[in-house]
């Protein structure tokens, strides 16, 4: 028998670089996957075409999860903003602060009373390295990404001992189409390194089939997530020279 034969998985963003991988597996698993996304998703057994940033959109998804409350919630949906904080318009860090956090903390309020009262669940939240390590030129993505990891804690303590698991789970860059040519410059020059979608999908999979509370993907990039919540000075100093670099280019 499959690990999640007979389970339902609900994932945003499911149509993704990451999304589409992360779906394919847990069908693999024995998951009957429900997708959310605007676009079409082949590694899913059911679409939700939906756009998050509308209310209704939004509402709708609430409300069918609370009614129909899956075994899985998984939320991997998000916005990137890129470039001076001082360059972002309102309705850009509004969508991206949307997508990236009040979604998945909306999304998130739906299932956690069904599940906690059926005594069985799982939530997982993909974020990112950029909300443990704060990145210049990231600034809203990173704050609205620590703010999905605060979600995920307070929400692990908030249902322990419920029978419902919260996973959070950090990837770093990623080598998909949600990177503009500005970020894989970035990239680049600041020699940050970008994994390969399919590895990506493949760590999230086993993150939540053994409903682990938390992954940081890449060895140093824990180190440095560890070294910026106790010592943050030092952090500053060993981005110095990645800054200049940035700075050259996009300042």
């Amino acid at each position: 028998m499959k690990p999640l034969e007979g389970r339902v998985a609900f994932v945003t963003g499911a149509a993704g670089g990451i999304g589409a991988p992360v779906a394919r597996l847990l069908r693999d698993a024995g998951a009957y996957v429900v997708g959310v996304d605007r676009a079409d998703c082949p590694a899913c057994d059911e679409i939700i075409v939906a756009d998050l940033a509308q209310d209704d959109a939004v509402h709708s998804l609430a409300l069918r999860l609370s009614e129909h409350t899956p075994d899985i919630l998984v939320n991997i949906a998000g916005v990137m903003r890129f470039g001076l904080h001082e360059s972002q318009p309102a309705d850009a860090l509004a969508l991206c602060y949307r997508v990236n956090l009040l979604v998945p903390s909306v999304l998130c309020g739906a299932v956690a009373g069904p599940m906690r009262r059926r005594g069985s669940g799982q939530i997982v939240n993909v974020g990112s390295v950029l909300g443990s390590i704060p990145y210049p030129w990231f600034a809203a993505y990173s704050a609205s990404k620590a703010g999905l990891a605060a979600l995920s804690q307070s929400l692990r303590r908030e249902l322990q001992d419920s029978g419902i698991a919260v996973t959070h789970i950090n990837p770093r860059a990623v080598r998909t189409p949600f990177n503009n040519g500005d970020v894989t410059r970035f990239l680049q020059i600041t020699g940050m390194k970008a994994d390969e979608p399919g590895w990506v999908a493949q760590r999230i999979a086993t993150a939540i089939l053994s409903r682990r509370a938390t992954l940081n993907i890449g060895a140093m990039e824990r180190l440095y997530a560890t070294l910026n919540a106790i010592a943050p000075g030092l952090v500053d100093s060993g981005l110095n020279s990645q800054i200049r670099r940035a700075r050259a280019e996009f300042s």
